[in-house]
């Protein structure tokens, strides 16, 4: 996008950002731009097209895997899209089943406690029939429904699937966790919330 492209606008627009996120995709040279025009970290995962991370990853952090808090806000990571070739950067249903399921520990306690295990769920893929496309590489991840009926995310954002037309569906609500198609960009506000 060539407003994203400005530094000016980068400034004008998003002068009060406190976070970038990435869900993959995009040149690690373009995000270290982003953020260091708006000087504020960056979580991301890597993209079915982004194996170039592993030589010359964004200087941001890698959420794959991984839950993380910043101010106050919770985030969980999940990478790749559904394999559909030999890419480094796709998994079968299987594979994205256990990672799933191996956050869940932490993932648990923190339900127990606040009532959803994480704030956002930062994924590549979409889930399988929220935002997803037919073809193969676009098709969404069970996995993913799992994910926010087992741990209840108050968001869960993904990228992946182009969003040409202004009809096309970006928001929708899964039991407790609002979908989002951040494609190709949009600015969330999410206010940690108080526990007890």
């Amino acid at each position: 996008m060539p407003q994203m492209e400005s530094v000016a606008n980068l400034r004008r627009r998003y002068d009060d950002v406190e976070l970038v996120i990435s869900c993959g995709d995009l040149p690690a040279a373009y995000l270290d731009f982003i953020t260091s025009v708006l000087n504020v970290p960056m979580f991301y995962v890597r993209g079915n097209h982004d194996e170039r991370y592993r030589d010359d990853p964004p200087g941001g952090e890698n959420l794959h895997g991984r839950l993380v808090t910043y101010k106050g806000l919770s985030f969980v990571g999940i990478e790749g899209s559904r394999r559909y070739n030999d890419g480094d950067v796709q998994y079968g249903e299987a594979d994205m089943l256990r990672t799933v399921i191996g956050l869940g520990p932490q993932l648990k306690l923190r339900q127990l406690r606040d009532g959803y295990g994480v704030d956002v769920l930062v994924t590549h893929a979409p889930a399988k029939g929220i935002h997803d496309l037919p073809d193969l590489p676009h098709n969404g991840l069970n996995a993913f429904l799992r994910f926010m009926e087992w741990y209840r995310p108050r968001y869960m954002i993904h990228g992946h699937v182009h969003t040409y037309d202004r009809r096309d569906v970006t928001q929708t609500q899964y039991h407790d966790t609002t979908v989002l198609n951040i494609n190709p960009v949009m600015l969330l506000e999410v206010e940690a919330q108080s526990v007890g």
